[in-house]
Order: C-alpha cells, then structure tokens, then sequence
C-alpha cells in the first residue's frame, strides 16, 4: 500500500502439532473471539481507519469488519454495531462522589486526591429492551489501551441491573489516568491491570452512573390544566365542624403546571416538606379521632361526651383521655390473673372509678351498661370492704400526681395473706398406674449374641459409606444434585425397583439399598420439555417485505453458518452475499405460536448463544418459556393414581434425557431419602 499497515496471518502454530489440530477443532470460537478483541480496537482508535476481511481456502474475501477513520468514538460505535445501536447509547457524564457512595467504601473527602482523571464513552439507557441479553458488547480501556478491569465490569452491570434487572448494557468507558497510578504487567496478555486509586475510581463511577439513570428514569409527564371547579376544591378544604381544614392545602404550583416533568425524588421531597411544615397543635388535633375511637371501643357505640369531666379529676382532664383508655385496656388484659401487679390494679381501680361518676352523671350519653363493672371481681380473694378501701385509696392519689400518696405501695391484710398461702400448699392427690413390663434375661443375651455374630460375618465385607449426604431441603437442591450425577447414571433408572406411590404425587423406588423419591410431574415435564427441544419445528409467518436485521459481520456469519438451526427454530431469511456488511441477511419469516411471537431479540440472542456453541441446537429463551409451558401442561398432574407400569414408564423416560435432575421450572425431580445399610434391621 502507499500509505498505511497491512499484517498478514497465515500457518498458525503450524510447528506445534497438538495445538494446532486443537485450534482447528475450535476454529470458530476462536474467531468469534479474535474478532471481538479487533472491535475493541476499533471502537477506541479515532482517526484510524481499519478494515479486516477473512477468506475461507480459494472463496470469495468476505469483509468482517470496518470503520471510516473518524475522530469520534461515536462514530466508530455506529460503523462497527450499526446505527440502531447508537440510538440507545448515553453519554457518560462523570461528577464527584456523593457521601453515601465514600461511605459505602470507607473513604473521606480529605483523604481525597484533587485530580484524579477522566472517564468518558457510553452506556445503554436504562429502560427494558434497550439492554443485550448478555455482555457481548462491553469494553473497557485504560489510557486507549483495552483491558478487563473485573471490579469495574462487577459494578457497571450492579449498578445498571438497579434500573433494568433482566438485561445487560453496552459499555465503552475509557478511563484517563496517569501513567504512574496503574500496572499493566500482571498478566502475559495485559488485560488484568492493577490501580493506585482504585476505590476512588469505583465511587467516581457509581456516583455518575446512579445520577445518569436517575435524570432519565421516574419522570412523570404531566399534560393537565385544573378547571376552577377542581382548583377551588384543592384550595379549599372544608373540616366537618365547618373551619378551614388545614390537611388540604394547596398542592404545590408545580404539580398544577401544565406538560411538566417531575422527577420522583423531587415530588416526595415536596410533599415530605408539605406536611412537615404543620404546627404541633394540627398534629394533636390529628390524634384526636383516633383516641374517641379507643374510648368508643371500650365503651360502646355512644362516644363520651367531652363537657363531661370527673369531679376528682383536676380541670385538665381532657388530656388524660387516653390514659383512661389504657387503664381500661390494662384492666381487660390482667383482670382474669389473680395475682396482678399493684401498678396494673390501682390503673384498673382509677378507670372504674371514673366510668361509675360518669354514669352517674345525667349528661353522659353512654348507657350504663355500656361500661364493665371492673371493680367487682369474684375470683379475687379480696373482700367488698378491701376492694371500697383500695378503690378510695387510688382515686386520691390519681387527684394529685405530684403527692407522695400517688406512688404509695398498698398494704394488705396478713390474714388474708396466710389465707391465700394456706389455698396456695393445699395437698394434692395424684393417682398413678401401674404397668408390668415383661423382661427375659435369656432373651436379651440371645439378641446380643446374634448381634455379634452379624458383626463378625460383616467383617470382612467392604466398608459402607453415605453416598448421599445433602438433605431435602431448597437451600440444598445445588449439593443434592451433584451427588446425584455422581452416583445415579442414565443405566441406573432402568435397574430401580418401584415399590409404590406416596401421596398420589411421588413415586418411591428402590436401588440396591437406597431408597429416592421421585416427583411424577416434574419428572414427566422435563422429558417432555425434552422431547419438544429436539424434535419441535415451529413454523413460521411470512412477512410482507424482508426486514433489515443491521447484524454485525461476526452475527451475520454465525447466522449464515448456523442457517438450520435458525430454520428450526422458525425463523427464515434471505441471504445476499454480495452486499456491503450489515445488509447481507435480512429477515423474511418469523415464528408464531398462538399468543407467543418472537422477534429480533430472539435472532441476537439465539446467535450469542451459537457464537459459543457453533452447530448445537438451541433454543431462545422465549422459545423454551413456551415449550416449558406446554410439557407443564400435557405431563402427569400432581393426584394421579398411577398402576406400577405407568410408574416404571416414568422412571425409564428419566434415563433417556439428558438433564433428568429439575424440571424445566426449577423443580427437583428426584432426592435421595433413606439408605437400608444405614438403619438397623432390629
């Protein structure tokens, strides 16, 4: 070329034998990976123009990839991925760390450095559909240069699954700093790095991102104009006593405005101000209903009239209303003890000594019946003349708080006191049985003896040990199923005796001297789910014209070469060779089952999972929910009686799937219960 690099690979490892052949077995994933490290540089190197090509043997030069040698990143992005994937990118934004976010990481502003460095790139927005099904497009850079910083990678996709919990983002962030504060000889390849600030960096960029996604999501469009109707009932709220009511204050000037977007955060914050700004006296008017209410429970459906004061009581006591109300409370709760504390009685004493001048009052509207008689108490010990004297006692000191009386200890007569210890030791009589119990010495000797004989005959057997240790328990599914692929093979299934149905739900069998339990239903469901994975060809619905897909030179050859696969799965396409890369596939059919319809996010996920896999069958995961859904459905229900041969047809069908541990829905289908070596046969 006159002007420019052109690097030329061929015969790799052609001197080493072994890794050689294992590099061509591999061929394809090595190139999906080659070709990812070569987007990286792409994205990164403005104002250089590169163009990669492959050719298979003696066919046609293929172009993988190119860029036009822009100044902008951006740009590079949009030639490389396409322009649909420049409409969902955001530009990072870096601010300082928040306090919240130092904390979390231990660190203070003082300790901070003043110039640190500079972040700049792209993220994906934050709402659902925008994101990847997987981190195929994620890069990172230190100084232009690509690497793998693991922390960063770890809290990129943290922070973005707070805001779009089922997908991942499309990151291209290069990190400034100076030479000095990072290593880049740790690993051979450089990817691993190592940073002098690095939990400064990480508070840099969680902070930037939280505030990025925060500004784009919450928001509120409000397109409303109040009519005067609705604003004068906004502005004036009216109580029941007929005075301005002060809860419905006018709302704030923003909410009202029309085609305004509020943040979220903001609104609670006005409304959190709206209401803090009220008076202590609102607040204690506030209290009011909910305490009439605890009075009218207690008293029943007549509420106390507030002009009605006791005349024991001094004039404040309105305010001791609920102080009533507890004792009445108090006085229901340690009435049926005979044994209750001074403190719980004399509250008990004080209530009913209130509600009987209530009563007594003409201008009570409660009727007498309404309030319980707590003062007559039959299963107490006390006699009328005590119980008079205690009720007198307390009312005085309940006049008074401030007098000495008030916190007097009760004196209690010591005849009644022996009387009550005499009730207390009063002698019982107890009746016992008696039962003969029948032992032999003989007996017990011979069952020794046999016991011992077992023992030596056991000798020199092999030694037993527990195969299955996990129990049955969710927080174990994980260790319970790897003991099962270790100890149970798909040979086993055929050789288990089934020894019959528990609870018409579980199938117990038996191999050798372990007994498994096994779910009907989950085990039916999974080889079903199974059966339509292979064998299931979804048809497809022909679209009008053929849609533009915008795939990558790398997705476009996994789709070329995976093409049945993708038949199989009902989609169809129509391949152009000879057009310029992004435009060599576009899509002519798409497959519909009843309500299920896929799309272009069923295509980039199903070659993700090819780019991994080449030439295994897959399926998406909307493909599998729907499959999952129909082997649920046409599988062996939970309350079915089932005959031994139907039992033994669903433990064989076990042996003949591949994942036969859960069903397609997470649940197990088989656990280990008991081991017969284990328990003893006497």
């Amino acid at each position: 070329m006159s002007q420019g690099t052109t690097v030329s690979l061929q015969q790799l490892f052609y001197t080493l034998p072994v890794r050689h052949k294992e590099f061509q077995r591999n061929i394809k994933k090595e190139f999906a990976k080659m070709i990812h490290v070569l987007q990286s540089y792409c994205v990164i190197s403005t104002g250089v123009r590169i163009t990669c090509s492959n050719q298979n043997g003696q066919g046609k030069r293929s172009t993988v990839l190119s860029t036009s040698g822009s100044q902008s990143m951006r740009d590079n992005i949009g030639a490389i991925f396409g322009p649909k994937q420049l409409q969902s990118l955001l530009p990072f934004h870096q601010v300082s760390p928040t306090e919240n976010v130092l904390e979390e990481y231990g660190l203070r502003d003082t300790d901070l450095p003043h110039h640190f460095g500079r972040i700049s790139g792209f993220v994906s927005h934050g709402e659902h559909g925008v994101g990847r099904s997987a981190t195929d497009r994620q890069f990172f850079f230190i100084n232009n240069r690509p690497c793998d910083p693991l922390k960063v990678i770890k809290l990129v996709n943290e922070v973005y699954h707070m805001y779009n919990r089922h997908q991942y983002p499309f990151v291209a962030l290069n990190i400034a700093v100076a030479s000095e504060c990072v290593d880049v000889n740790v690993t051979p390849d450089k990817r691993q790095i190592f940073l002098q600030e690095e939990k400064l960096l990480l508070t840099i960029l969680k902070s930037s991102l939280v505030a990025m996604y925060e500004a784009g999501v919450n928001k509120l469009s409000m397109n409303y104009t109040p009519s005067p109707s609705s604003s004068g009932d906004l502005h004036q709220g009216v109580s029941s006593n007929g005075s301005r009511d002060e809860s419905a204050e006018t709302v704030p000037a923003a909410i009202l405005s029309p085609k305004t977007s509020l943040n979220l955060a903001g609104l609670k914050a006005a409304f959190s101000n709206h209401h803090g700004s009220r008076s202590s006296g609102e607040k204690a008017s506030i209290g009011g209903p909910t305490q009439k209410t605890l009075q009218s429970f207690f008293q029943g459906p007549g509420r106390l009239s507030p002009s009605v004061k006791s005349p024991i009581k001094p004039p404040t006591a309105e305010a001791g209303r609920p102080t009533a109300g507890r004792s009445l409370l108090d006085g229901f709760r340690y009435g049926s003890r005979s044994g209750g504390d001074a403190d719980s009685e004399r509250e008990s004493v004080v209530s009913a000594c209130e509600l009987t001048e209530a009563e007594a009052d003409p201008g009570c509207s409660d009727p007498p019946e309404a309030a319980p008689d707590l003062s007559d108490r039959k299963h107490e010990p006390e006699t009328a003349g005590s119980s008079e004297e205690s009720q007198t006692e307390a009312c005085i000191a309940d006049g008074d708080p401030a007098s000495p009386e008030a916190k007097r200890a009760r004196t209690e007569d010591p005849q009644l006191r022996s009387a009550r210890l005499q009730e207390l030791d009063a002698p019982v009589r107890l009746q016992r049985r008696t039962v003969p119990l029948r032992f032999s010495l003989p007996a017990l000797a011979a069952r020794v003896k046999r016991l011992h004989d077992r023992q030596k005959q056991s000798g020199g057997a092999a030694l037993r040990y527990r195969r299955f240790r996990a129990k049955i328990d969710p927080g174990e599914n994980q260790s319970a199923e790897e003991e099962l692929k270790k100890e149970i093979s798909k040979d086993m299934f055929k050789e288990m005796e089934i020894i019959g149905q528990f609870n018409l739900g579980f199938i117990i069998t038996k191999l050798n001297s372990d007994i498994f339990m096994i779910d009907q239903h989950a085990s039916d469901e999974k080889y079903n789910f199974e059966m339509l994975q292979q064998h299931t060809a979804i048809q497809g619905q022909k679209l009008i014209a053929p849609q533009k897909l915008g795939l990558t030179a790398v997705s476009e050859n996994v789709l070329i070469e995976n093409i049945e696969i993708f038949r199989k799965n009902g989609f169809e396409f129509l391949i152009d060779e000879d057009a310029q890369v992004m435009e060599r596939v576009r899509l002519v059919s798409l497959p519909t089952s009843k309500n299920w319809t896929f799309g272009p996010a069923d295509i980039e996920e199903l070659i993700f999972m090819l780019s991994d896999s080449p030439g295994v069958m897959c399926r998406p995961s909307r493909v599998r929910q729907m499959f999952a859904s129909r082997a649920c459905r046409k599988s062996v229900m939970i309350g079915t009686a089932l005959s031994v041969g139907e039992m033994k047809k669903l433990v064989v069908h076990m042996g003949e799937i591949e994942h036969p541990w859960n069903c397609p829905h997470g649940r197990p289908t088989m656990r280990h219960l008991a081991n017969l070596d284990v328990i003893s046969q006497d």
